[in-house]
Order: structure tokens, then C-alpha cells, then sequence
């Protein structure tokens, strides 16, 4: 039987995988002065894998920035890619009792919306070339397509995803709702899917991932994007979507504790809004990293998360740069438990 743990567990590493001048990125240069932001803050809290088309095209991006890696927290790994959104095209970790495994499901670049030919080889490129711990099993799980921005789980048999991802048309339409649950609760040893009917974000392409709307932050609590200005496109979604997770129970029946995050200020790329969420946060060693969009409503969702992760560091790192290409901080970044 699988186990798939949850975010908050001992981790080894994180992952990112590097931008570079062919992957479709709006204003590059304030991606990558993110990009070395947020791999500067991850190797405070644990070590850090970049997978990168050139390590020197990499490593010349990074002196640009002024940071010098010290190489026993980053590894550097190389592999032909189209994107970098690793949540996505990554290894989902899982354990078969205490077999460490990596699960390689297939990447289409979110239902065939972008090219994902090479980023759908970088997990078994990974592999082959060692760069996970020699007691790992890889198991491929084509045909399957599933993406680790669509799912969250508390590592205690729940998971929790859209059904408008997961049941989308260029993903697994061949397979009933039912038939897809039943893949799931195989793949991933579950006891039960709750599954988010209601909620979107304006400008996202993912198919209303679940994790820019809702995330688990322990069995008991659950973290999500709120709004609360009526004239916001996003009002009706999110309300209905609240009011779901009302109705949710753990599994010994009671309510979830929930805990409700500011949706970001709009912010555009000329006259298209862009998909801002402090759901978005990233999971560390030790820390709760933010995605900030410089207003004040980053500290009110900091002192959120910090009342649900009292032993942790909160650390907000403006994220803007990122909405361009339609994705925050945890979308671009996969992390992997202790020993993978």
C-alpha cells in the first residue's frame, strides 16, 4: 500500500528547474532576480537541486545576481526542457511502507495547452541519471497524466483536488470521474478524494489547480484564496468554494478548521489579469515561504500562515515576476521527503 506524505514532512531537497532564454517567459531578467531569490531562501532551510538546460548558463545568471551557491546545499543537474514549472512536470514522492518510490506520471503541458515533449522526460532523466538516492524505485505511471500542482494531500489518506482539472478534456478524458478516482486511490494508497467542485482564478490556465486555491497545513486545517469584494470576477468562484469547504469533515468527522487568505490586488499584464494567490506558499524545512505581490495584503496572509505554522518562519519573496507566466512559487518548485 502507497503513502503519499504530505508537504509539512522531513524533506531532503527541493527542486527548480531554470529558466532560460527559450522558455516562454514574459520580462526574463525579473524572473531569474526571483528565481535566485527564492533558490537563495530554500538553501537557508534544506539543500536544493537546479535542473538546468547549461550549468553555465545557469551559474552565469546567478553571478548576475550576486549569489554564490555553496555547493554542499545545490546540486546541479543538466536536461533538456521547454518550461520550468517543476510542481508540474516533477516526481511525485510516495512511499510502498518504507520503499522510497518516485512516481513518474505523464506531463501534456496542462491538457495540451504548451509544448511538454522534453519537460515530460525530465523525471526519468532524473533517474537514469542518479540523481536521486540509490535505495529510490521509480515507477512509471503512464498513461496516466496528472500534474503535482493539481493534487494536495494531508499525508494521512486524504487528497483533495478540482474536479475541473482532473476530469478536463487532454488529460484523462478516456476515463470516467469514477475510473479516475479509483486510478488515484491506487496510485496513491488513499482512503478518500474530496473533491473541490467550485472555484477559479482569473487568467489561471491550469484548469483551477488546487494549489492556488486550497491547501491542506495539517489533518485538521486548511489554508484558502478568499475574496471578499463582490464586483471581483473571482467573488461568486471562491465563494462557492468556501462555502464547500464548510461542508467538508476530516475523517474522524469533524469540521475543517479553515483559514482564509486575502486574494492578491489585481495585478495585469497590459490587459490581461494575471493569477495572483497567497494559497501558493511553499512548504520548507522550518519555513512557510509566501509568494508576495508588494501591497499589504502580504502581511495579513503572513500572519495567517504564521498562526497556522507557529513553529516555522514565514518568509514572504515578491512573486510578481512569475504571474506572467501564469504561476507563483509553489508552481515552480517540487520538494522531495527525507532520503529521496
Amino acid at each position: 500500500m502507497r503513502r503519499l506524505p504530505a508537504e509539512w514532512e522531513k524533506q531532503g531537497f527541493v527542486q527548480l528547474t531554470w529558466p532560460h532564454p527559450d522558455t516562454e517567459w514574459y520580462d526574463l531578467p525579473r524572473v531569474l532576480d526571483c528565481y535566485v531569490n527564492v533558490a537563495h531562501t530554500i538553501v537557508k532551510y534544506e539543500p536544493l537541486l537546479i535542473v538546468c538546460r547549461d550549468k553555465e548558463e545557469c551559474l552565469q545568471d546567478i553571478a548576475l545576481r550576486g549569489w554564490e551557491p555553496d555547493s554542499s546545499r545545490v546540486r546541479f543537474t543538466e536536461c533538456p526542457l521547454n518550461d520550468t514549472w517543476a510542481r508540474d512536470h516533477g516526481a511525485i514522492s510516495a512511499y510502498e511502507g518504507t520503499q522510497k518510490c518516485i512516481l513518474d506520471f505523464v506531463f501534456n503541458g496542462w491538457g495540451l495547452k504548451f509544448g511538454s515533449n522534453l519537460d515530460n522526460q525530465i523525471t526519468r532523466t532524473l533517474y537514469r541519471n542518479g540523481v536521486f538516492a540509490p535505495d529510490v524505485k521509480y515507477v512509471d505511471m503512464r498513461p496516466f497524466v496528472l500534474e503535482g500542482g493539481s493534487i494536495d494531500t494531508d499525508g494521512a489518506g486524504t487528497l483533495m483536488a478540482t474536479s475541473e482539472c482532473l476530469c478536463s478534456l487532454n488529460r484523462n478524458e478516456y476515463l470516467s470521474r469514477t475510473e479516475i478516482e479509483e486510478r488515484l486511490c491506487s496510485a496513491f494508497g488513499l482512503k478518500r478524494i474530496l473533491w473541490v467542485e467550485h472555484g477559479s482564478i482569473v487568467g489561471d490556465d491550469t484548469d483551477s489547480h488546487i494549489d492556488i486555491l486550497a491547501r491542506f497545513c495539517s489533518e485538521d486545517t486548511i489554508a484558502y484564496t478568499s475574496c471578499e469584494d463582490p464586483q471581483d470576477p473571482n467573488y461568486d468562484p471562491l465563494k462557492e468554494m468556501e462555502a464547500q469547504l464548510r461542508s467538508f469533515r476530516t475523517l474522524d468527522g469533524k469540521p475543517y478548521k479553515l483559514v482564509p487568505l486575502p486574494l492578491p490586488d489585481a495585478l495585469y499584464l497590459e490587459d490581461y489579469r494575471l493569477p495572483g494567490s497567497y494559497a501558493n506558499f511553499l512548504i520548507v524545512n522550518g519555513a512557510v515561504l509566501l509568494p508576495g505581490a508588494s501591497s499589504p495584503k502580504d502581511a495579513v496572509a503572513a500572519a495567517q500562515l504564521q498562526k497556522v505554522f507557529p513553529d516555522r518562519a514565514v518568509e514572504v519573496i515578491d512573486c510578481r515576476a512569475l504571474l506572467s507566466g501564469h504561476g507563483g512559487l509553489h508552481c515552480i518548485t517540487m520538494n522531495f521527503p527525507e532520503g529521496f
